[in-house]
């Protein structure tokens, strides 16, 4: 039975900011986007431009003329809070407060960040620096309402975030508890091994994700099919339904009235143009039809 407009969430994609972030706009508004996820910089350099008074104002007006929303950023991939080495983590650390500048003066409501990679140091501080990190990034914005998002990680190599516990752990630590969200990754919640290919898998799964962190923790979605088995622990994109996951576990999380409203946004892998995307949203909204 199709699921009436009110119950359905939002969905989108990455899009790109290359000719300003205003651009990334019109391109999500060619691919029908409900909500569109961007960069608001180089999402593999740490220099940063400040953003022209010009390019703010083309890109309110944009957000103006157009019906998707929300938009939110994602961090740059540099980024990590839970880095050993104090080079890296000084970077980090003022990287992502430049980036909560930016996302504030753009007028997002939130920024997802992968919670770090501890470098052989061991979880616990990998926790304890991620943790440090936010409230040094947070105390430069005590008025704003921009969140973070700590994205869910599959544990591949050293990184940290994916038991829901490690994520608890994290917002439990921080001086803002508040300030912090999760951004739930389908492909790498999978591939850390938790299975949502079943109703009845899926339902065990969001419980015990309600319990350790509370449901309403969860602010965005990055819709993801998984290369990699369950538990893998490999962070690798694959197509929506030609993955490991498969449709099944996709149409359980849309229909899911708990996340009405919500932006979902692909992650799959991209090709020249936008074929790919278009492909992988018409798939998701044929779920939705059913």
């Amino acid at each position: 039975m199709p699921i009436p407009a009110s119950r359905r969430p939002l969905i989108g994609a990455h899009m790109s900011i290359s000719g300003g972030v205003d651009q990334a706009l019109m391109r999500g508004q060619r691919l029908g986007c409900d909500t569109i996820q961007i960069f608001v910089k180089s999402n593999v350099q740490w220099k940063m431009l400040p953003l022209g008074r010009g390019e703010v104002k083309r890109f309110a007006a944009a957000k103006e003329a157009s019906e998707i929303w929300p938009v939110f950023a994602h961090s740059s991939y540099l980024i990590n809070l839970a880095s050993s080495d104090r080079s890296v983590l000084a970077k980090s650390i003022r990287s992502l407060a430049e980036e909560m500048g930016r996302v504030a003066d753009l007028g997002l409501p939130f920024i997802v960040l992968h919670p770090g990679s501890h470098g052989g140091r061991g979880i616990r501080e990998g926790i304890a620096k991620a943790s440090d990190g936010l409230d040094k990034v947070l105390a430069q914005f005590p008025r704003s309402r921009v969140k973070i998002l700590l994205e869910t990680t599959a544990g591949q190599g050293n990184s940290i975030g994916w038991r829901f516990e490690q994520i608890a752990e994290i917002i439990a630590r921080v001086d803002r508890p508040e300030r912090l969200g999760v951004c739930f990754d389908t492909c790498h919640v999978f591939a850390a091994g938790y299975d949502t290919r079943a109703h009845e898998t899926y339902r065990r799964v969001m419980d015990e994700f309600d319990a350790v962190i509370g449901i309403r923790k969860i602010q965005a979605f990055h819709l993801n099919d998984s290369k990699g088995a369950l538990g893998s622990h490999l962070d690798r994109h694959a197509h929506i339904g030609k993955g490991a996951l498969g449709l099944g576990a996709f149409a359980l999380l849309l229909r899911d009235p708990r996340f009405a409203g919500l932006p979902m946004v692909l992650e799959t892998p991209k090709g020249e143009g936008t074929a790919l995307d278009r492909r992988n949203l018409k798939t998701l909204r044929s779920l939705l039809k059913q």
